[in-house]
């Protein structure tokens, strides 16, 4: 049954796009912590848990990369994965935006992982038809 889902080229292809806009940001993140984030307009940072972010970002971008060749079982998971996480860092951004003061890029932050929410769960609902 799940065979007969054909994987649509352009969940292929933002599959390859969430690869790029993940490791876009990972490697400055990882490499240079204090510097990135200080030219996101971050004040306090901890480069620890800036390089455990750069580190999810390796491996939710690294699988988008390893898994756009894999069937729609594969697929499925890894929807639920980046939805789970899109929402997950939403919400923990509005929590964040409600009960302290936030850098303005946290904005931009917001905005991309709520585009990327609705992509993947367009997607995932498509595939679950």
């Amino acid at each position: 049954m799940l065979d007969a889902v054909k994987i649509p080229n352009s969940l292929r292809s933002w599959f390859f796009v969430h690869f790029l806009v993940d490791y876009i940001f990972a490697i400055p993140l990882f490499l240079f912590p204090q510097q990135t984030l200080s030219f996101f307009g971050w004040g306090v940072i901890d480069p620890i848990t800036t390089r455990f972010v750069a580190a999810a970002l390796f491996g939710i971008g690294g699988v988008s990369l390893a898994a756009r060749k894999s069937d729609v079982g594969v697929y499925k998971h890894l929807l639920m994965m980046k939805i789970i996480w899109s929402l997950s860092v939403v919400v923990g951004i509005l929590f964040s935006a409600f009960t302290e003061t936030v850098p303005l890029f946290i904005w931009v932050a917001l905005a991309t992982f709520l585009f990327f929410a609705s992509i993947w769960i367009y997607y995932y609902l498509f595939l679950k038809k």
